[in-house]
């Protein structure tokens, strides 16, 4: 466990918020954003309407590989077992409908009803979250706070390493794509989301750095690796990619894939032309080597071999992106803030280690122009796409960000997006949180007028003064009368 108490037995409670340092102002894609940035997070709810309000949250943490811990309070086990008709219960008797709902959705489920138990299982919740990289469900009912447990395995640590691969069969791995790797003639590496999320970037980076071949990202990737690398070239996603780019890709001899995940946005609309015969694909559970597949071997030991026993490689650069504003803006007299002119200027402007959020839409793709300094961190919700996601995912990762000594978290989100979660605002200000935002003003949701309707009023929203918000947000002093 993560706490400790010589020959005390400590109350489930204790247990439970002691796991992680939470607090209790985390919601949803606050605690996805926090888990992004510090590597695992939590969130508290209440049962039934708190818990099914997060539940679209935490099915994009599930679908993206984000590990949070969702702690439930339900009713007791007295009440349970005698089928009370409480609030926020259906009215049937059936208080297992929502942990049922959260099974699909959750690597591990665990219900906290016998003291004896319970240890045992907040243990493999947390094992399970860490390794699988995504979200366990627990729940803790009001009569078991205060049950005692078994205090003596708190003087152990959870095991949170990583099982090692069958030496045999990963040694066969490697030596399979060594071959490979020193046949090619122009070989690439593309580094996407799934490097970050199962925690492959010191092997990646190692492999990126020491073999020197010319290495792209995709846009779930986008702040994988340090960009400032020599043989750093940019976006590849199809026909969306970056000038170059897609030439250099598709036309390489071997491409090495590291934690694909091959989604409709971030494929631009499966619009890769690369085939598996030139592929070779990590995993967190299997190597592919063209169509041969290797289940049962995690990426890391694989790639760490590799990089061990490569030696020198045949190596062709590729584009070379950065952040020059093209000629064209640069000449312009029209004071309009354009796309070309507005993203390499921001390039210029970051700076090393920040955290950069980024809504799906206008921001999310813009974004795959900027050419970030070393160290920044990227998050985005390429694959699940929930609308408003960035805004509360800023509140999580500023908070994760000032407890690791960050100084600069900022969003970029548009002003649909914006609008459905504005008030996580007034939470960032009461946690004195100090994120940058950008509030790209499109007069609606531009991503769904290019879907469909795109000059339709359904598509239009309120105009706002955003940059009054955070002044109105702020308490006024005096306005909030004294307790008695």
């Amino acid at each position: 466990m993560l706490v400790s108490k010589e020959n005390e037995a400590l109350s489930l409670c204790l247990v439970l918020f002691k796991l992680r340092r939470l607090t209790k102002y985390m919601i949803g894609y606050a605690a996805d954003g926090y888990a992004r940035v510090n590597g695992i997070g939590a969130i508290v709810t209440t049962f039934g309407v708190g818990e099914l309000s997060a539940v679209n949250a935490l099915a994009g943490s599930y679908s993206e590989y984000v590990p949070v811990v969702h702690i439930v309070g339900v009713p007791s086990t007295l009440s349970q077992r005698d089928g009370m008709l409480l609030h926020h219960t259906l009215g049937n008797g059936d208080y297992n409908v929502f942990a049922n709902m959260s099974r699909q959705i959750s690597c591990a489920v665990s219900m906290l009803n016998d003291p004896h138990e319970a240890a045992t299982l907040i243990d493999n919740a947390i094992h399970e979250c860490y390794i699988k990289s995504r979200p366990v469900y627990i729940t803790l009912p009001t009569d078991m706070v205060q049950k005692k447990v078994e205090g003596a395995r708190l003087n152990t640590k959870l095991d949170l390493a990583f099982p090692p691969n069958p030496q045999e069969k990963e040694d066969y791995v490697v030596e399979v794509v060594l071959k490979y790797l020193h046949a090619a003639k122009n070989p690439v590496i593309l580094v996407d989301a799934c490097a970050v999320r199962h925690r492959v970037l010191k092997e990646t980076h190692d492999l990126v750095t020491k073999s020197g071949i010319p290495t792209f990202v995709t846009p779930m990737g986008k702040g994988a690796i340090d960009e400032t690398l020599p043989n750093y070239g940019g976006v590849y996603a199809g026909d969306g990619s970056n000038p170059g780019v897609r030439e250099r890709v598709e036309n390489s001899d071997l491409i090495l894939t590291i934690g694909g995940l091959k989604s409709d946005f971030n494929t631009a609309g499966f619009t890769y032309r690369i085939s598996q015969l030139s592929t070779i694909d990590f995993h967190s559970n299997y190597i592919r080597v063209k169509y041969s597949e290797y289940p049962g071997i995690r990426m890391n030991g694989v790639i760490s071999k590799v990089v061990s026993k490569m030696g020198n490689l045949n190596v062709e650069h590729g584009p070379k992106p950065g952040n020059t504003i093209p000629q064209a803006e640069q000449d312009s007299s029209d004071p309009t803030i354009t796309q070309a002119w507005f993203w390499p200027n921001l390039g210029q402007w970051l700076q090393e280690n920040d955290i950069i959020i980024t809504e799906t839409g206008t921001a999310n793709f813009g974004i795959w122009s900027t050419r970030f300094p070393k160290g920044v961190n990227a998050l985005s919700q390429v694959l699940w796409g929930s609308i408003g996601y960035a805004t509360g995912a800023c509140q999580g990762a500023a908070l994760a960000a000032k407890e690791k000594g960050i100084k600069r978290t900022i969003l970029f989100t548009g002003d649909g997006s914006f609008q459905l979660t504005a008030q996580e605002v007034s939470t960032m200000i009461r946690n004195k949180l100090n994120p940058i935002i950008f509030v790209i003003c499109n007069e609606g949701y531009t991503i769904e007028r290019y879907i469909h309707g795109m000059n339709d009023s359904y598509n239009d929203i309120q105009p706002w003064n955003y940059k009054d918000l955070p002044a109105r947000l702020e308490r006024q002093r005096g306005a909030i009368l004294p307790r008695r």
